[in-house]
């Protein structure tokens, strides 16, 4: 793989070059802002948004499987982000691929200190696994998830500091993960969430009181309804 960044001819050291070209022609101001986007801005927002999807989930009215097994999946999300990562580590050993800036003149580099490998993107990696998770728990909130993924992939080329190779073999790893993985955490996550259901302090973390209400509602108004046929029944 390191082999990929010997020569300017790659593919993947031209698309280098055009896409942190960008922060040569962009304004000063500009380039700081995607320094924190891409360092730690996009990072926020992905946890953001499994967090308002949780709480979009857990006010959804529903019975108590389909609450536990829907937040189980946004559960799943980050957790699958931090099994990614640790995975990362060995590949990173194994590949042991420099950072673009250490191979190739020139680069705007906008994130000092990186002495660790390139292959695979961290950040790549960590926001695809988490945007997959949540696309598996809701496709709507998944959709704006991925598009964070892409836009942090975006930003780690633009700041100098991993190959398009890095990034994409990030989401590789990620989505492999998130979705392969996925049954298994799904299995074992949603008991615990049951648990956690009935629990009379933690319960609120699955249900809110207010889908607690409306299921109780529901149970009341079926079973009037149940006995008003009843009753009709009999009448006849």
């Amino acid at each position: 793989m390191a082999g990929l960044a010997e020569s300017g001819s790659n593919p993947d050291v031209d698309l280098l070059y055009d896409i942190n070209g960008l922060a040569k022609d962009a304004p000063h101001w500009l380039d700081r802002i995607v320094e924190f986007v891409g360092e730690y801005g996009l990072l926020i927002a992905m946890v953001l948004l499994v967090v308002w999807c949780w709480w979009g989930v857990r006010r959804r009215p529903g019975g108590a499987d389909e609450a536990a097994s829907s937040v189980a999946a946004l559960v799943w999300a980050p957790l699958a982000a931090g099994i990614a990562v640790l995975v990362n580590v060995p590949i990173r050993g194994f590949v042991e691929r420099p950072r673009p800036f250490l191979d190739h003149r020139g680069l705007e580099v906008l994130v000092s200190g990186k002495t660790d490998y390139s292959f695979v993107s961290d950040h790549a990696t960590l926001t695809m696994a988490m945007a997959v998770g949540l696309f598996v728990a809701n496709r709507a909130f998944g959709l704006v998830g991925l598009g964070i993924a892409l836009l942090e992939g975006f930003c780690r080329i633009y700041m100098g500091v991993h190959y398009p190779t890095d990034v994409v073999g990030g989401f590789a790893l990620g989505t492999a993960v998130a979705l392969l993985l996925s049954p298994i955490a799904s299995m074992l996550l949603t008991p615990v969430l049951k648990a956690v259901d009935r629990s009379p302090r933690l319960g609120t973390l699955v249900r809110a009181r207010s889908a607690r209400a409306g299921e109780r509602d529901g149970i009341v108004t079926g079973t009037r309804t149940a006995i008003a046929a009843e009753e009709r029944d009999l009448a006849a």
